[in-house]
């Protein structure tokens, strides 16, 4: 097993792609290393003619997989939006992953990144030295992807500045990136295409443009549909987590992963399962991502702290810094939903116990 911490989507999946290559017989855009049809089954999984399985690494409406996959075969690039913990990063790196083979050619949007990020930057040594040549220009992920035919990623897009976004605009529009320091312009090769993300929720988010909204189709990625589908996605991600980081705890029992979900989904839908009860919701996202955390980390307390096994009392601490952002109101919130849900809830009662003693 690697030691790298975390390994790049063409990596890990390595042997899923090599065997989808093999069995892929259709016809494949310019520097696709699949047809779409083999993208579609990586992401969603399925059983190939030779009998090997590709594991889902999206759970939820193939069709949505289908549009995305099929607009990066155009010339509009693609923009995967959602709350925040929708599996849009994930989303996004996989398909680079099997398109190009290259997941790495990314740009991580914040309010800090400046135009030279997406643009182009200067070895300031050698252009004091030798002024501004081709060597003293620093590529960045989206020139080297225009040049290699490649998809880049751009995460986070709505935490650019509106000036730096709109850098985006000549690159989407032309396919081609002007240097016009060196008289010159670099030329998008055919495979070449933009995957952004971006949400609505998070504090600092800058509205795209209408002119650079007009270059993107955007695919909404909805939170799960059920909570039977959530805690397989809480469940998958969870495994392949603990392989990486060989914790020595037993897997989680799926009635620990049930009740998780069901405290994020009734909190995050403001009402409980049963729909009997009408709650009040919390200034957090409670996403599935954050689920997959406090699973995580309870994991870990459970292997280093305790015997080995997921209990209530390792989950308690996650399941309360993920509920209670603000100590105030969310502290409200979370006692609330405490006394009036967890509490009459019969073989709830060590999730009460654990989450009471740390008020």
């Amino acid at each position: 097993m690697s030691n790298v911490l975390r390994q790049h989507a063409e990596e890990l999946f390595a042997q899923e792609l090599e065997e989808l290559q093999k069995q892929d017989s259709g016809r494949r855009p310019a520097n696709w290393k699949l047809t779409p049809q083999s993208v579609v089954t990586y992401l969603m999984g399925g059983s190939l003619a030779n009998g090997f399985e590709v594991s889902p690494k999206y759970i939820g409406n193939r069709k949505l997989m289908e549009i995305a996959v099929a607009t990066l075969t155009t010339d509009r690039a693609l923009l995967l939006y959602g709350l925040p913990g929708t599996a849009k990063s994930w989303v996004s790196e996989h398909l680079a992953a099997a398109i190009s083979g290259d997941s790495t050619m990314i740009v991580q949007g914040t309010a800090g990144t400046a135009e030279e990020a997406i643009r182009y930057g200067w070895n300031y040594a050698r252009l004091l030295a030798e002024g501004p040549t081709e060597k003293a220009l620093v590529e960045t992920p989206v020139m080297r992807a225009m040049k290699d035919g490649k998809v880049v990623r751009i995460e986070e897009l709505t935490r650019i500045g509106a000036d730096v976004q709109d850098t985006l605009i000549t690159i989407l529009s032309e396919k081609a990136l002007p240097v016009p320091e060196l008289n010159m312009e670099v030329q998008a090769e055919k495979g070449f295409n933009v995957i952004a993300t971006a949400n609505n929720r998070d504090k600092g988010v800058n509205e795209l443009s209408s002119a650079l909204k007009r270059r993107f189709n955007t695919v909404i990625l909805p939170v799960p549909d059920s909570i039977e589908e959530e805690m397989d996605i809480v469940k998958r991600r969870v495994e392949s987590y603990e392989k990486v980081m060989e914790l020595p705890a037993e897997p989680p029992a799926l009635q620990e992963i049930r009740r998780i979900v069901t405290i994020f989904r009734e909190l995050r839908n403001g009402v409980t399962v049963d729909g009997k009860t009408k709650l009040k919701i919390p200034s957090g996202t409670l996403s599935t991502a954050e689920a997959i955390s406090v699973v995580n980390n309870g994991l870990a307390m459970a292997g280093y702290f305790g015997d080995g096994v997921l209990k209530a009392g390792d989950l308690a601490a996650g399941i309360i810094g993920a509920v209670v952002k603000d100590p105030v109101q969310d502290k409200i919130v979370w006692q609330e939903y405490l006394e009036t849900v967890v509490k009459v809830r019969e073989d709830w009662k060590d999730v009460y116990r654990a989450c009471r003693e740390l008020l």
